[in-house]
């Protein structure tokens, strides 16, 4: 079974800038990671400081993999504390 995460995060505006800056790397990483299908984080349109998450792993396996990589992440520590608002669902491959 496939792992699929979407969402989004409700950046503070005070944030949004490092947040951003932060983010193009964080993609990067994850789709290079090894069963990363997907990936992407995109501003909501008419919702300032909205970034809606959409993501596929080939298996929990992978998933958990990129869940404790980003743990100690420049990701992580850039977005501490920021709310998220995620659903993590499995689904036939």
């Amino acid at each position: 079974m496939q792992i699929v995460l979407t969402g989004h995060m409700d950046v503070p505006p005070d944030r949004i800038d490092a947040v951003m800056a932060a983010l193009p790397d964080h993609i990067a990483l994850t789709r290079a990671e090894p069963g990363c299908l997907s990936f992407e984080v995109k501003p909501a349109p008419g919702l300032p400081g909205r970034l809606v998450v959409s993501e596929r792993f080939q298996s929990r396996a992978d998933f958990e993999a990129h869940q404790a990589r980003i743990k100690g992440s420049h990701w992580a520590a850039v977005t501490r504390g920021i709310a998220r608002h995620y659903k993590v669902s499995e689904v036939p491959a």
